[in-house]
C-alpha cells in the first residue's frame, strides 16, 4: 500500500526561495569587492564540522561518548545519540534551521542570487566571473546533497521565485531521489569546467573549491545513491508523492557502475592536483624515528597536519581546537584547572573494531586470543613504543595494528608528541581513579579510551596550561575516495585485483599487508576477500577504521543500512572508577543506545507540516 506521509513543504520563510532586499542586491554586485564578500557568505553556510555540540556526526552517533559531568545534556548532537530526536523541534535542523542547524535553503537561495548577478559586475574579467560562478554552483550542489543525505527526497530549488509569487506558489513537492541525484551531479559537472585544478594563492585561498573537490563530492553523491538506503530499500518502496515513487522502482546495479566511474575520475583529478596518500617525513623528530613511530605519525598527521598532500578539501573555518581539548587526557601531575577538558571517551566496541597487528579482525585472527581480550597483561621493554614498560593493562591493548595506537589513548598507552618528539622520552596515559588522567570531577574519559587521532601531536598540555595547535578540518581525504572506489568496484563487479589495489594502498600506509595476503595467512575465514559479501564486510570495516572519528561512520552506517544493528548495541567501557587493575578492567555498561528505522532519515518539523500541505513527512515520524 502507498504510505501517506503527512505533508507540507513549509512556508515561504522556511524555503527562502523568494528574494528580498533587491536594492541591496544591486549594491552588492556593483563592484568586485562587495561581490567577493557575498561569495564568502555562500561559503559561510558550510556546517561547523568540528562543533560537536550541534553538528551530529561526531557526538551524535556511537563513536565518541561524552562525560555527563562536562556536557550540556540539551546539546543537539548529544540528544540525537541518546535517541531523543523529535518532530516538535528537530535537533540539527538543516532544512528550516534551528536547534543547532542552519537552514540550508537560505544558503541555496543566496547561491541562486549570486548566480543571477555575478555576470553584471563591471570590474571583473570573464575568467574570474566564471570561476566564482562555478564555486557558487558547487556550493549550491553541496547544500542540496547535504540535505538529501539527511532527509532523502528534497525540494530542488533550481532558481529563486519572483518576489510577486503567492504563498501557494511557493509550495513545492519533494523530487524523487534519482531526480535529486541527477540535478546535483549535473550542477557539479557544470561547476567543474570553470574551477581551478589547484589553489595557487595558498595564503588567501585555501579551502576554496577546486576540480578535485567537485569530483570527490560527485563520487560521494553517486555512492550514496547506489547504497542500500536509497537503492532498492523495501522500507521505502511504496512511498509516493503526487503519484510518483520517490525511491525508484527497485535495486539498480548500474548505479554502482556510475559511482565507480565517478570515484576513478575523482582519483585521477586528485592526482593531477598533486594529492597523494600522506607519509610523515619526520621533520619534527630530533632523530630518525623508529618505523613504528613514523607509521603512527603518518596516520595521525594525515588528519592533523594542515594542508598535507592527502587532504582534498579542508574547512578553514573549523580549526578543531575545542575538539582536541575534549579528546586530550590530562598527562601531568597538577594538571587540573588549566589543562585539557578531556571529557570525551571512545566506546569499547570502537577499540575492538581495529585490527590485530596482522591486519585482520581480533575475532578472526587465529594467532590472537580473542576470548582473553579483557584479561590483564604486563608490558615489557619491547612494548615501550606502544605501552609503558612494566605497566599492567588489558590484553585488548596488545598486538594491535598501528591505527589502534595512533588513533586511541588508553591506560598505560604511549601518547607520542606533547613537545617530546623522541622515542626515548615518552609520555604515557595513567587512567585509573586517582591517577593523573582520572583525578578530576569531570575531566576524564567515561570509557577509558581517548580519540588521540584528533589531537595534533604538536598540541601540548602541562600542569599549568594547554597549548592547542589547531588545524583546518579535513572534509575529504584521498583515502576516503580510494576506499569508496574499492567499494563501488566490488558492488558493481565483485572482487578484483583493481578493487584490492585501492584498499591495499590505504592499508600499506598503516603498515599492513594487502587484504588477500593478510586473510590467507591469519584469518579463520581465509577466503573472505574472494566473495562479494566477504569483501564488502572487509571494505566496510576498513572505512570505519581508516576514517574513524572524522564523521564518515555516522553517514556510512546509514547508507549501508547497518545502523539498526550497530546503533542498537550498548555503549560500554572499562569501570573507570576502579583504582586497581582488577577493579578498572571490568566491563561496564554505560548507555543502552536505541536506533529505529525512522532514524535513518531526519524528521520534518511538525509546525512546517501544518503550515504547508505538500511536504511529506519521513517514514516513522
Amino acid at each position: 500500500m502507498v504510505l501517506l506521509m503527512s505533508g507540507s513543504l513549509f512556508s515561504c520563510h522556511y524555503l527562502d526561495i523568494v528574494p528580498d532586499n533587491i536594492a541591496t542586491m544591486e549594491y552588492v554586485f556593483r563592484m568586485r569587492s562587495t561581490t567577493e564578500q557575498y561569495l564568502f557568505t555562500l561559503y559561510s553556510y558550510l556546517p561547523k564540522f568540528t562543533d560537536t555540540y550541534v553538528y551530529p556526526t561526531i557526538l551524535g552517533g556511537d563513536e565518541i561518548w561524552a562525560n555527563d559531568y562536562n556536557v550540556n545534556l540539551s546539546t543537539p548532537a548529544w540528544q540525537i545519540a541518546k535517541g531523543f530526536q523529535n518532530i516538535t523541534d528537530p535537533y540539527s535542523n538543516y532544512w528550516g534551521g534551528g536547534n543547532g542547524g542552519r537552514g540550508l535553503y537560505v544558503a541555496i537561495r543566496d547561491c541562486n542570487t549570486f548566480l543571477e548577478h555575478i555576470h553584471e559586475v563591471p570590474d571583473m574579467d570573464d575568467y574570474e566571473k566564471n570561476r566564482w560562478a562555478a564555486e557558487a554552483k558547487f556550493l549550491k550542489a553541496y547544500y542540496h546533497f547535504f540535505l538529501m543525505r539527511m532527509y532523502g527526497p528534497i525540494v530542488l530549488v533550481k532558481q529563486n521565485l519572483p518576489i510577486t509569487t503567492s504563498p501557494e506558489g511557493v509550495k513545492s513537492l519533494q523530487a524523487p531521489i534519482d531526480s535529486c541525484v541527477n540535478y546535483i551531479t549535473g550542477l557539479l559537472d557544470s561547476a567543474t569546467t570553470d574551477l581551478p585544478e589547484r589553489i595557487v594563492a595558498e595564503a588567501t585561498e585555501q579551502g576554496r573549491i577546486t576540480k578535485a573537490i567537485a569530483k570527490a563530492v560527485k563520487a560521494q553523491v553517486l555512492a550514496l545513491s547506489a547504497s542500500p538506503l536509497f537503492n532498492g530499500n523495501p522500507d521505502y518502496a511504496t512511498i509516493t508523492s503526487n503519484g510518483i515513487k520517490l525511491f525508484g522502482e527497485g535495486y539498480d546495479a548500474s548505479k554502482w557502475e556510475r559511482a565507480a566511474i565517478a570515484c576513478k575520475e575523482a582519483i585521477d583529478e586528485a592526482v593531477i592536483a598533486g594529492h597523494q596518500i600522506y607519509y610523515y617525513n619526520g621533520a619534527f623528530l630530533p632523530f630518525p624515528g623508529s618505523p613504528a613511530t613514523l607509521t603512527e605519525m603518518s596516520v595521525r598527521s594525515a588528519v592533523c597536519e594542515k594542508w598535507n598532500s592527502e587532504v582534498i578539501w579542508t574547512s578553514t573555518n573549523n580549526r578543531a581546537s575545542t575538539l582536541q581539548s575534549e579528546n586530550l587526557p590530562r598527562l601531568y601531575t597538577g594538571d587540573k584547572q588549566t589543562g585539557a577538558l578531556s571529557s570525551f571517551g571512545v566506546p569499547l566496541k570502537i577499540a575492538e573494531q581495529f585490527y590485530t597487528s596482522n591486519g585482520v579482525p581480533i575475532n578472526e585472527d587465529k594467532t590472537w586470543d580473542y576470548n582473553a581480550r579483557y584479561g590483564i597483561r604486563t608490558a615489557t621493554s619491547a612494548d615501550a613504543l606502544r605501552i609503558s614498560p612494566n605497566y599492567k593493562t588489558a590484553n585488548l591493548n596488545f598486538d594491535r595494528e598501528t591505527r589502534f595506537y595512533s588513533d586511541l589513548g588508553f591506560d598505560g598507552g604511549r601518547w607520542f608528541g606533547q613537545g617530546r618528539f623522541n622515542d626515548a622520552d615518552n609520555v604515557y596515559v595513567q587512567a585509573k581513579l586517582g591517577q593523573i588522567a582520572n583525578n578530576h570531577a569531570w575531566a576524564y574519559s567515561m570509557t577509558g579510551y581517548w580519540a588521540k587521532k584528533l589531537v595534533n601531536p604538536q598540541s601540548v598540555s602541562s600542569a599549568t596550561e594547554i597549548t592547542i595547535q589547531s588545524y583546518p578540518w579535513p572534509i575529504i581525504r584521498l583515502s576516503d575516495i580510494y576506499l569508496l572506489y574499492s567499494e563501488a568496484l566490488n558492488e558493481w563487479q565483485g572482487p578484483s585485483e583493481e578493487a584490492y589495489k585501492w584498499i591495499d594502498l590505504v592499508r600499506a600506509r598503516a603498515g599492513l599487508k594487502g587484504v588477500t595476503e593478510s586473510w590467507a595467512n591469519y584469518s579463520i575465514n581465509p577466503n573472505a576477500p574472494q566473495s562479494k559479501a566477504g569483501f564488502r564486510s572487509i571494505i566496510h570495516r576498513e572505512r570505519l577504521i581508516e576514517l574513524a572519528f572524522e564523521g564518515s561512520r555516522f553517514w556510512d552506517l546509514r547508507r549501508w543500512k547497518e545502523a539498526e544493528q550497530v546503533l542498537n548495541q550498548p555503549i560500554t567501557g572499562w569501570t573507570v572508577t576502579g583504582k586497581t587493575e582488577d577493579a578498572y578492567y571490568q566491563l561496564k555498561y554505560i548507555y543502552n543506545q536505541k536506533f529505529e528505522k525512522r532514524d535513518y532519515l531526519w524528521p520534518q518539523k511538525e509546525e512546517d507540516l501544518i503550515e504547508n500541505n505538500l511536504l511529506l513527512q519521513n517514514p516513522g515520524w
